[in-house]
């Protein structure tokens, strides 16, 4: 079996982890997770989102976040923008990368944004056009793309219009998301490949989370189909509101590790990481939820 010699992981704690936690965590501290999470070699990193903060508290103060933040020549602060409001915030911010969403469920999409699949394409059009036109890079997603809490299964031609959608507006890169983490390798596997007949692969990303434990295995099997690029978090923070007892992301710490084993390359110290993320969990009041990180924390212990 062959790999790609190296996998792009792009950071999403400081926006789709932290979002989700029931804790709030301040400006200064988003910031400082941010800058440390660059200097363990991170080199594309979610920083937050130009959403209400009246629906999404943990993300308020973004731009404040960005205009505090010491930033990286050649690392790239992404934020999501939901709207031609958003984009305006994010413009005044200084973002070079933005990322939009749509969802390859109908309900899903109607219970977290209150409008169609359809809708939330048009709406992402608009968004993704003007940003181009500023020079601006937009990364997509595509949430329930193995299941969702209202529809359960979803069907593939589901999943690849929207991604095919999203990468037809100028996208250059779309992320397939397991947003309540029910998926298994087999049906992974079957997704990318139907996706990829319309999407070429170096334009795909792997969003997992781990709810079943199921989140490293789908990878696996993504990159045994020559996926390179996977997002991930630090310290497995996270998770689906709309889903009973899901779990957060793919802790980057256990992705590290596994490629690491497998001689992956990625560039980043997996150590660093790793204390960034206890440290993160320590504020939010719990341990980590990555297995690499709890092992690390223990051989320091034990050395």
């Amino acid at each position: 079996m062959s790999y790609a010699k190296s996998v792009k992981i792009v950071e999403v704690a400081p926006r789709d982890g932290l979002q989700n936690e029931a804790t709030t965590i301040g400006i200064s501290e988003r910031v400082r997770f941010i800058e440390e999470l660059t200097d363990a070699g991170l080199w594309t990193i979610e920083c937050g989102s130009f959403v209400s903060p009246k629906w999404v508290p943990q993300m308020a103060g973004t731009a404040d976040v960005l205009r505090q933040l010491k930033r990286t020549p050649g690392v790239r602060y992404t934020v999501l923008v939901p709207n031609l409001k958003g984009l305006e915030a994010a413009i005044e911010s200084g973002v070079e990368e933005i990322a939009v969403f749509a969802s390859a469920s109908e309900s899903f999409s109607q219970h977290n944004i209150n409008c169609s699949t359809d809708e939330s394409l048009s709406r992402m059009s608009d968004v993704a056009q003007a940003a181009l036109a500023r020079g601006i890079r937009v990364r997509g997603y595509v949430s329930c793309v193995l299941g969702c809490p209202y529809e359960g299964d979803i069907s593939l031609k589901a999943v690849t219009r929207v991604a095919a959608a999203l990468a037809g507006m100028g996208c250059y890169e779309v992320s397939l998301g397991d947003t309540i983490g029910v998926g298994t390798p087999r049906k992974a596997r079957a997704m990318l490949s139907e996706v990829a007949e319309h999407v070429p692969i170096d334009r795909l990303a792997a969003h997992f989370h781990d709810t079943w434990g199921q989140a490293l295995a789908n990878v696996l099997a993504c990159l045994e189909m020559g996926l390179a690029v996977v997002d991930s978090a630090a310290g497995g923070l996270g998770g689906c509101p709309y889903a009973k007892g899901a779990s957060g992301n793919l802790a980057t710490e256990d992705l590290l590790y596994m490629l690491q084993g497998m001689n992956i390359e990625t560039g980043i110290d997996l150590g660093k990481v790793a204390a960034t993320g206890w440290r993160i969990a320590n504020l939010l009041g719990r341990q980590p939820s990555s297995k690499a990180a709890l092992a690390w924390k223990a051989s320091r212990t034990n050395d």
